[in-house]
Protein backbone atom coordinates (compact mmCIF):
# COMPACT_ATOMS: atom_id res chain seq x y z
CA UNK A 1 0.00 0.00 0.00
CA UNK A 2 0.95 3.74 -0.95
CA UNK A 3 1.01 5.72 2.31
CA UNK A 4 3.32 8.51 1.63
CA UNK A 5 2.86 11.50 -0.89
CA UNK A 6 4.24 14.56 -1.98
CA UNK A 7 2.43 18.09 -2.67
CA UNK A 8 5.18 20.25 -4.73
CA UNK A 9 3.77 23.99 -4.28
CA UNK A 10 6.67 26.01 -4.25
CA UNK A 11 6.31 27.60 -7.77
CA UNK A 12 5.91 30.99 -8.62
CA UNK A 13 2.61 30.65 -9.91
CA UNK A 14 3.74 32.68 -13.17
CA UNK A 15 0.67 31.93 -15.51
CA UNK A 16 -1.44 33.27 -13.04
CA UNK A 17 -0.18 36.69 -12.47
CA UNK A 18 -0.15 39.07 -11.16
CA UNK A 19 -2.38 37.48 -8.16
CA UNK A 20 -0.03 34.87 -7.46
CA UNK A 21 2.29 37.56 -6.48
CA UNK A 22 0.34 37.30 -3.24
CA UNK A 23 -1.90 34.65 -3.23
CA UNK A 24 -0.27 31.61 -3.93
CA UNK A 25 -2.24 29.63 -6.95
CA UNK A 26 -2.48 26.50 -4.69
CA UNK A 27 -5.30 28.98 -2.36
CA UNK A 28 -7.27 30.09 -4.96
CA UNK A 29 -10.74 29.49 -3.59
CA UNK A 30 -13.29 26.40 -5.35
CA UNK A 31 -15.91 27.67 -3.31
CA UNK A 32 -15.05 28.28 0.57
CA UNK A 33 -12.28 25.62 0.57
CA UNK A 34 -8.87 26.38 -1.46
CA UNK A 35 -7.32 24.58 -4.58
CA UNK A 36 -5.26 22.70 -2.22
CA UNK A 37 -7.27 20.87 0.34
CA UNK A 38 -9.34 19.40 -2.45
CA UNK A 39 -6.04 18.14 -3.49
CA UNK A 40 -5.23 16.83 -0.11
CA UNK A 41 -8.57 15.48 0.26
CA UNK A 42 -7.93 13.02 -2.67
CA UNK A 43 -5.09 11.58 -1.16
CA UNK A 44 -7.23 10.85 2.10
CA UNK A 45 -9.67 9.85 0.33
CA UNK A 46 -7.34 7.54 -1.49
CA UNK A 47 -5.88 5.77 1.49
CA UNK A 48 -2.79 8.23 1.81
CA UNK A 49 -1.33 8.35 5.75
CA UNK A 50 1.68 11.25 5.27
CA UNK A 51 2.15 14.01 3.97
CA UNK A 52 4.60 15.97 2.77
CA UNK A 53 4.32 19.85 1.37
CA UNK A 54 7.14 21.61 -0.18
CA UNK A 55 6.60 24.71 0.23
CA UNK A 56 9.07 28.22 -0.96
CA UNK A 57 9.49 31.23 1.79
CA UNK A 58 6.77 33.28 0.33
CA UNK A 59 4.02 30.92 0.92
CA UNK A 60 3.54 30.63 4.74
CA UNK A 61 0.10 30.97 3.98
CA UNK A 62 -0.80 27.28 3.07
CA UNK A 63 1.39 26.20 6.57
CA UNK A 64 -0.97 28.87 8.30
CA UNK A 65 -4.01 27.51 6.48
CA UNK A 66 -3.42 23.62 7.76
CA UNK A 67 -3.07 24.52 11.43
CA UNK A 68 -5.25 26.00 14.11
CA UNK A 69 -5.71 29.77 14.93
CA UNK A 70 -5.89 30.54 18.13
CA UNK A 71 -7.06 33.85 17.53
CA UNK A 72 -10.16 32.78 15.47
CA UNK A 73 -11.50 30.33 17.71
CA UNK A 74 -11.02 32.65 20.57
CA UNK A 75 -13.11 35.06 19.30
CA UNK A 76 -15.54 32.45 18.28
CA UNK A 77 -16.18 31.28 21.60
CA UNK A 78 -16.52 34.89 22.67
CA UNK A 79 -18.98 35.45 20.37
CA UNK A 80 -21.16 32.23 20.57
CA UNK A 81 -20.18 30.74 17.54
CA UNK A 82 -18.44 27.42 18.90
CA UNK A 83 -19.82 25.29 16.71
CA UNK A 84 -17.76 27.37 13.80
CA UNK A 85 -14.62 25.86 15.55
CA UNK A 86 -14.70 22.39 13.87
CA UNK A 87 -12.26 23.89 11.13
CA UNK A 88 -12.62 21.77 8.01
CA UNK A 89 -8.95 23.01 6.96
CA UNK A 90 -7.15 20.65 9.27
CA UNK A 91 -7.24 17.03 7.63
CA UNK A 92 -6.81 13.76 9.50
CA UNK A 93 -3.01 13.00 8.18
CA UNK A 94 0.55 13.52 9.43
CA UNK A 95 1.46 16.35 7.30
CA UNK A 96 5.25 17.79 7.02
CA UNK A 97 6.25 20.82 5.12
CA UNK A 98 9.94 21.57 3.52
CA UNK A 99 11.15 24.52 1.83
CA UNK A 100 12.85 24.39 -1.91
CA UNK A 101 15.22 27.25 -1.23
CA UNK A 102 14.96 28.45 -5.32
CA UNK A 103 12.48 27.42 -7.40
CA UNK A 104 14.54 24.76 -9.79
CA UNK A 105 11.48 22.68 -11.17
CA UNK A 106 9.89 20.15 -10.44
CA UNK A 107 11.84 17.36 -10.29
CA UNK A 108 14.27 19.69 -7.48
CA UNK A 109 10.94 19.70 -5.30
CA UNK A 110 10.09 15.84 -5.50
CA UNK A 111 14.26 15.24 -4.86
CA UNK A 112 13.41 17.44 -1.41
CA UNK A 113 11.19 14.19 -0.51
CA UNK A 114 13.85 11.88 -0.52
CA UNK A 115 14.57 11.84 3.09
CA UNK A 116 10.58 12.02 3.74
CA UNK A 117 9.61 8.15 1.71
CA UNK A 118 12.51 6.48 3.46
CA UNK A 119 13.10 4.16 0.74
CA UNK A 120 9.20 3.50 0.25
CA UNK A 121 6.86 4.10 -3.23
CA UNK A 122 4.92 7.32 -2.93
CA UNK A 123 2.81 9.28 -4.28
CA UNK A 124 3.00 12.89 -6.14
CA UNK A 125 0.08 15.47 -5.98
CA UNK A 126 0.10 18.41 -8.22
CA UNK A 127 -2.19 21.13 -6.53
CA UNK A 128 -2.55 22.42 -10.30
CA UNK A 129 -4.30 19.93 -11.24
CA UNK A 130 -8.01 19.12 -9.91
CA UNK A 131 -9.59 16.11 -10.79
CA UNK A 132 -13.47 15.25 -10.50
CA UNK A 133 -14.14 11.77 -10.60
CA UNK A 134 -17.59 10.19 -10.20
CA UNK A 135 -16.24 6.95 -8.54
CA UNK A 136 -12.96 6.12 -7.76
CA UNK A 137 -10.30 8.97 -6.95
CA UNK A 138 -7.70 9.84 -9.50
CA UNK A 139 -4.93 8.75 -7.46
CA UNK A 140 -6.50 5.61 -6.23
CA UNK A 141 -7.10 5.01 -9.60
CA UNK A 142 -3.06 5.14 -10.06
CA UNK A 143 -2.36 3.13 -7.00
CA UNK A 144 -4.77 0.51 -7.80
CA UNK A 145 -2.41 -0.42 -10.95
CA UNK A 146 0.98 0.13 -9.06
CA UNK A 147 -0.79 -3.01 -6.20
CA UNK A 148 -0.88 -4.95 -9.92
CA UNK A 149 2.77 -4.16 -11.04
CA UNK A 150 4.30 -2.93 -8.58
CA UNK A 151 6.18 -0.03 -10.78
CA UNK A 152 5.83 3.23 -10.86
CA UNK A 153 2.53 4.87 -12.44
CA UNK A 154 2.04 7.93 -14.50
CA UNK A 155 -1.54 9.93 -14.56
CA UNK A 156 -2.64 10.42 -18.01
CA UNK A 157 -5.33 12.29 -19.90
CA UNK A 158 -6.29 12.52 -23.55
CA UNK A 159 -5.99 16.07 -25.26
CA UNK A 160 -5.76 17.51 -28.51
CA UNK A 161 -2.66 17.09 -30.89
CA UNK A 162 -2.95 20.98 -30.80
CA UNK A 163 -2.54 20.92 -27.07
CA UNK A 164 0.19 18.91 -26.28
CA UNK A 165 2.96 21.45 -26.04
CA UNK A 166 2.22 22.39 -22.91
CA UNK A 167 2.03 18.73 -21.47
CA UNK A 168 4.84 16.36 -20.65
CA UNK A 169 3.46 13.75 -23.48
CA UNK A 170 3.52 9.69 -23.05
CA UNK A 171 4.12 7.06 -25.52
CA UNK A 172 4.15 3.20 -25.36
CA UNK A 173 1.51 0.44 -26.38
CA UNK A 174 -2.10 -0.63 -24.59
CA UNK A 175 -1.70 -3.83 -22.25
CA UNK A 176 -5.27 -3.47 -20.71
CA UNK A 177 -8.27 -0.72 -21.59
CA UNK A 178 -6.79 2.51 -20.35
CA UNK A 179 -3.52 1.03 -19.22
CA UNK A 180 -0.22 1.93 -21.17
CA UNK A 181 2.99 0.36 -20.71
CA UNK A 182 5.25 3.49 -21.51
CA UNK A 183 8.58 3.62 -23.72
CA UNK A 184 9.00 7.03 -23.44
CA UNK A 185 8.27 10.53 -22.20
CA UNK A 186 8.65 14.08 -23.65
CA UNK A 187 8.42 17.56 -21.96
CA UNK A 188 6.13 20.30 -23.74
CA UNK A 189 7.17 18.40 -27.46
CA UNK A 190 7.80 21.05 -30.39
CA UNK A 191 7.19 17.91 -32.83
CA UNK A 192 4.32 15.27 -33.12
CA UNK A 193 4.89 13.31 -30.43
CA UNK A 194 3.17 9.92 -31.76
CA UNK A 195 0.63 9.76 -28.58
CA UNK A 196 -2.33 12.21 -27.47
CA UNK A 197 -1.82 11.02 -24.07
CA UNK A 198 -0.62 14.22 -21.96
CA UNK A 199 0.85 13.36 -18.37
CA UNK A 200 -1.54 15.11 -15.20
CA UNK A 201 -0.55 15.72 -12.44
CA UNK A 202 -0.92 12.14 -10.28
CA UNK A 203 2.47 10.10 -10.01
CA UNK A 204 3.40 6.95 -8.03
CA UNK A 205 6.79 6.29 -8.18
CA UNK A 206 9.53 3.82 -6.80
CA UNK A 207 12.44 4.35 -4.69
CA UNK A 208 14.32 4.24 -7.83
CA UNK A 209 13.01 7.42 -9.12
CA UNK A 210 15.18 9.45 -6.76
CA UNK A 211 18.53 7.98 -8.32
CA UNK A 212 17.77 9.44 -11.40
CA UNK A 213 16.82 12.69 -9.43
CA UNK A 214 19.91 13.31 -8.14
CA UNK A 215 21.94 12.88 -10.56
CA UNK A 216 19.76 14.62 -13.74
CA UNK A 217 20.81 18.41 -15.98
CA UNK A 218 18.54 21.20 -15.95
CA UNK A 219 16.05 20.31 -18.92
CA UNK A 220 13.45 22.46 -20.63
CA UNK A 221 13.34 25.90 -19.60
CA UNK A 222 16.47 25.39 -17.50
CA UNK A 223 15.02 23.77 -14.77
CA UNK A 224 15.57 20.27 -13.27
CA UNK A 225 12.74 18.67 -15.02
CA UNK A 226 10.66 15.38 -13.56
CA UNK A 227 9.57 14.08 -17.23
CA UNK A 228 13.52 13.74 -17.44
CA UNK A 229 14.13 11.49 -14.67
CA UNK A 230 11.03 9.80 -15.41
CA UNK A 231 12.38 8.69 -18.69
CA UNK A 232 15.51 7.41 -17.12
CA UNK A 233 13.85 5.37 -15.07
CA UNK A 234 12.57 3.06 -18.35
CA UNK A 235 16.29 2.02 -18.50
CA UNK A 236 16.16 0.22 -14.86
CA UNK A 237 12.21 -0.50 -14.61
CA UNK A 238 8.76 -0.78 -16.23
CA UNK A 239 6.55 2.29 -16.08
CA UNK A 240 3.32 2.04 -16.46
CA UNK A 241 0.32 5.15 -17.99
CA UNK A 242 -3.06 5.09 -16.45
CA UNK A 243 -5.49 7.29 -17.87
CA UNK A 244 -7.52 8.49 -15.54
CA UNK A 245 -11.50 8.25 -15.50
CA UNK A 246 -12.10 11.85 -14.42
CA UNK A 247 -12.14 15.10 -15.67
CA UNK A 248 -9.39 17.37 -15.19
CA UNK A 249 -9.03 21.19 -14.56
CA UNK A 250 -5.74 22.93 -14.83
CA UNK A 251 -6.27 26.36 -12.01
CA UNK A 252 -2.97 28.15 -13.95
CA UNK A 253 -5.60 28.00 -16.93
CA UNK A 254 -8.23 30.95 -16.28
CA UNK A 255 -10.87 29.24 -18.69
CA UNK A 256 -10.40 26.08 -16.87
CA UNK A 257 -10.57 27.74 -13.39
CA UNK A 258 -13.86 29.13 -13.82
CA UNK A 259 -14.97 26.05 -15.44
CA UNK A 260 -14.04 24.25 -12.12
CA UNK A 261 -15.92 26.89 -9.69
CA UNK A 262 -18.74 27.11 -12.32
CA UNK A 263 -18.76 23.10 -11.74
CA UNK A 264 -18.46 22.91 -7.81
CA UNK A 265 -21.40 26.06 -7.56
CA UNK A 266 -24.02 24.21 -10.19
CA UNK A 267 -22.92 21.05 -7.89
CA UNK A 268 -23.39 22.48 -4.77
CA UNK A 269 -26.32 24.43 -5.45
CA UNK A 270 -28.27 21.59 -7.54
CA UNK A 271 -28.26 22.73 -11.09
CA UNK A 272 -27.30 20.70 -13.37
Amino acid sequence: MIKKAIIPAAGYGTRSLPITKVVPKEMFPIGVKPAIQYVVEEALDSGIEEILIVVSRTKNIIVDYFDHSQELESFLEKKNKSHLINDQSIPNVQLHYTRQPFARGLGDAVRLGETFAKGEPFAVLLPDDIVIAEETPALKQLMNIYDQTKNSVIGLNEVKREELKNYGVATGRYIAKQVVKMNDIVEKPTTDPGSNLAVIGRYIFTPTIFTYLNSIEPGVGGEYQLTDAIKCLFEKEKVYGKIVNGKRYDIGKEDEYIQLVNHYYNSTHGKQ
